[in-house]
């Protein structure tokens, strides 16, 4: 915009000053010119009327250059020329007088009354032309005949208009500096607070809400300013009103889940009793004891993921991180579910990087758990390190080696609309895939066992170290909370890493990818 200004007020001035110089040039030439002419024609008519107030017509060619030496001694520099009939003297007898005085001025001299004049230019020379007819006195105003035409040089009057467009265009120069440095000033004070609105509109967007501009003067970019203000306020309030729901809403969901986890896990003991003698009961009270285990697990695993997602959005979960062979911990994963048969692997050895074993256990539950639940045999799991240039995740640093674990299925994939979804939170993977879930009446669906075929929580899945759910937490399964992909999502953005989303692949199926970045240290340990 600085810019802009300056051209815009430059080539202002520049118009302004070439259109002055131009007017000034015609009038001053115009003003020049005419007082020559006036002069030519006065001097040339009273010198006329002086000299022919004695002449003697007709004239002789002696008496004729006499006369016309005699006008010429009145008139300075001019050249003089007389004629009468076929008759011509010249005042300079080495003049060339043929290519000054034009036929059409002659003729203009002979056809009227009174004296005329004509600018001509004569070898690349202005000159002035004035011709007069020599009348009688006897006050008919009757033609002698004789003719008296005088040319004048105009050069002289040629150089000083010149002079004056030269001095006038010298004029220009400073004329555009000046301007320019007034349109830097003006540039300046106008661009000072929009820059500075600027600056602190990229404030307000990266997220300081405080950000405020000064208020000066009442112009337009006061009034802008002003309002910026206001709306920032505006938004600062709303930020901090939704901050402090969003707090109490978090601390009322840690809160709840807290207090129902005692009597959950005192529910989950009486349910537990009741599933192992459900063989000596009633078949109704059988079906009865197992529904209610298998509630009480879903609800303990709800609680769990509830808590998890609590810490997630209070930052207060913190990875308890040490170098881990990937490979091994995928196995371990896999087995502690009995998932090993009903899993493709391609694992290479030597993979290991500083990670939370217990975080990317429950990465790997929730992934594989909902590629057997919801596709189709066979579900691969494929590890692989890339380096530079070799691909990556949105959320993943350019530059540097990162961890790539594929888990992909062959089952009818997911619509557009739950690829868009499908790290929701409560948006169950069920409700994306076609395949039918087990019910939760059956042995398989109790999530007590480590072989439960739902990704339901393994007898381990109670707190971990650093307060969070233990290996099997967080699964999203058909009778699952539908926070578990959110929660494999947030403990691979821990990482550092992302999860992408291969909602149809070209031979069927979908794939997730978790991507992690590959940090190594010379001994175990934390990083």
């Amino acid at each position: 915009m600085r810019v802009r200004l300056v051209v815009t007020f430059v080539l202002v001035a520049l118009l302004s000053a070439v259109t002055a110089t131009a007017l000034a040039y015609r009038d001053a030439r115009t003003a020049v010119l005419q007082r020559t002419q006036n002069t030519a024609v006065d001097d040339l008519r009273e010198r006329v009327a002086a000299v022919a107030a004695g002449f003697d017509l007709p004239p002789d060619q002696r008496s004729l250059s006499r006369f016309a030496a005699e006008v010429s001694e009145g008139l300075g520099a001019r050249i003089v020329v007389a004629r009468h009939q076929d008759l011509t003297a010249v005042s300079d007898a080495y003049a060339d007088t043929e290519g000054r005085i034009t036929a059409e001025l002659r003729a203009a001299v002979r056809a009227e009354d009174g004296t005329r004049f004509q600018r001509v230019e004569w070898r690349g020379e202005p000159y002035l032309v004035v011709g007069t007819p020599v009348t009688y006195a006897d006050g008919d105003r009757r033609t002698s005949g004789l003719e008296v035409f005088a040319i004048t040089d105009l050069r002289a009057e040629r150089d000083d208009t010149e002079a004056l467009l030269d001095s006038v265009r010298e004029g220009i120069v400073p004329v555009v500096a000046v301007a320019a440095l007034l349109a830097l000033l003006a540039a300046g004070t106008v661009l000072r607070p929009v820059r500075k609105l600027g600056r602190a509109t990229r404030e307000l967007a990266a997220g300081d809400l405080g950000s405020r501009v000064a208020v000066r003067g009442h112009d337009e970019l006061a009034d802008l300013a002003r309002t910026f203000n206001e709306t920032a306020g505006a938004l600062q309030s709303s930020d901090a009103e939704l901050r402090a729901q969003e707090a109490k809403a978090r601390r009322f969901v840690a809160d709840v889940s807290h207090e129902l986890r005692t009597p959950l896990a005192a529910m989950a003991m009486v349910a537990t009793v009741l599933e192992e003698d459900a063989d000596q009961l009633p078949p109704d009270a059988a079906r009865a004891a197992r529904t209610v285990g298998a509630e009480t697990a879903r609800l303990s695993r709800l609680v769990e993921d509830l808590m998890e997602i609590s810490r997630f959005d209070a930052g207060a979960a913190r990875l308890n991180a040490s170098e881990t062979d990937l490979a091994d911990t995928v196995r371990a994963s896999l087995a502690l579910r009995g998932w090993t048969d009903r899993v493709t692997l391609d694992l290479p050895e030597g993979v290991r990087a500083v990670v939370d074993r217990r975080r990317v256990d429950v990465i790997v539950a929730n992934l594989v758990g909902n590629a057997l639940r919801h596709g189709a045999p066979p579900v691969t799991v494929t590890l692989a390190v890339v380096g530079d240039g070799a691909g990556g995740a949105p959320g993943v640093g350019e530059g540097g080696e990162r961890v790539v674990l594929e888990v992909a299925d062959r089952g009818p994939g997911l619509p557009p609309e739950a690829r868009e979804r499908v790290f929701d939170r409560f948006y169950k993977a069920d409700e994306a895939r076609t395949r039918t879930t087990a019910t939760a009446t059956g042995p398989a669906a109790t999530a007590t066992g480590p072989a439960a075929p739902d990704g339901g929580s393994a007898p381990d899945s109670g707190p971990g170290p650093d307060g969070g759910p233990g290996p099997g937490a967080g699964l999203d399964g058909g009778q699952g909370s539908g926070l578990g992909m959110a929660i494999a999502l947030e403990n691979a953005r821990l990482h550092g890493g992302t999860i992408e989303v291969e909602a149809q692949r070209p031979g069927g199926g979908a794939a997730f990818t978790l991507v992690l970045p590959l940090r190594r240290t010379d001994g175990e340990g934390e990083e």
